[in-house]
């Protein structure tokens, strides 16, 4: 993917990270509409001019993927006159943060992707979070305004999330890669690596620099892993769609009719 085409989808923020559009993609019904399908990192940080921002998107729906300690520990501010509808849940998707949880015991970087593998296989299944990946396609079905979904990092869950609905719409699994991969080369790297690095050494200690940057990056295999999973329990991706996340050929249809011109 070119820097052009990287610089065109990065919506620029000072402190919310991995901030970017994920439409735009060719599909076999059309082109995915672009300005209508958002993610990010979470905004806890986020300046004025940030959420002068996010305001100018024109939000209809956040679909925020964060348990509710998460969101406790690191509440969003929102823009003025902000009408989005904030979908959420009262539980806890994950045990922490995927990279956090994936920091339990890894000290280097070869420990860390091996971590990252194993929560892949699992992060799918948890039934908090496979509600809420049920509750962003409905909402896709139903919605005209665009949408934003994050988590703490937007990289894990959202990863997965965006990820899925580029397999629904027909995005090419090249495309679909290209835009998972995306968080390691999008806006302030340095930035991003470090403030997740002060959370995750605040709760484990010292870890190497290798590893944090291990935890806070993406890699094909761990995308692959998870979908490989999906494989595993329900026969295929189009199957965890279905049968995981009730997500019915009615909805596919309206989710298409909606997002692709």
């Amino acid at each position: 993917m070119s820097e052009a085409i990287v610089l065109d989808r990065l919506v620029e923020c000072r402190r919310i990270f991995n901030f970017r559009d994920y439409g735009g993609y060719a599909t076999p019904h059309g082109r995915l509409r672009e300005r209508r399908l958002f993610r990010s990192a979470q905004h806890f940080d986020a300046t004025p001019e940030d959420l002068a921002t996010v305001a100018g998107l024109g939000l209809g729906a956040v679909i925020d993927l964060r348990g509710k300690s998460e969101r406790i520990a690191a509440p969003c501010p929102r823009p003025d006159g902000f009408d989005a509808e904030v979908i959420l849940i009262e539980d806890e998707t994950v045990t922490q943060a995927p990279h956090v949880e994936a920091a339990r015991g890894a000290m280097d970087a070869d420990q860390a992707r091996e971590s990252m593998m194993n929560t892949y296989r699992t992060m799918p299944f948890r039934p908090v979070l496979m509600e809420l990946y049920t509750r962003y396609f409905a909402r896709l079905a139903d919605l005209d305004r665009p949408t934003l979904i994050h988590c703490l990092a937007g990289k894990d869950r959202t990863g997965i999330a965006v990820a899925l609905l580029h397999h629904l719409v027909g995005v090419h699994p090249d495309d679909m890669m290209a835009d998972y991969l995306l968080t390691n080369i999008t806006g302030n790297i340095e930035a991003r690596v470090a403030a997740g690095g002060l959370h995750i050494k605040a709760i484990f200690g010292d870890m190497t620099d290798d590893g944090l940057r291990a935890l806070m990056s993406v890699e094909p295999r761990y995308l692959q892993n998870g979908f490989a999973a999906m494989v595993e329990r329900y026969g295929s991706i189009d199957g965890y769609l279905r049968d995981g996340l009730g997500v019915t050929p009615e909805q596919r249809e309206k989710i298409i009719a909606r997002l692709v011109e």
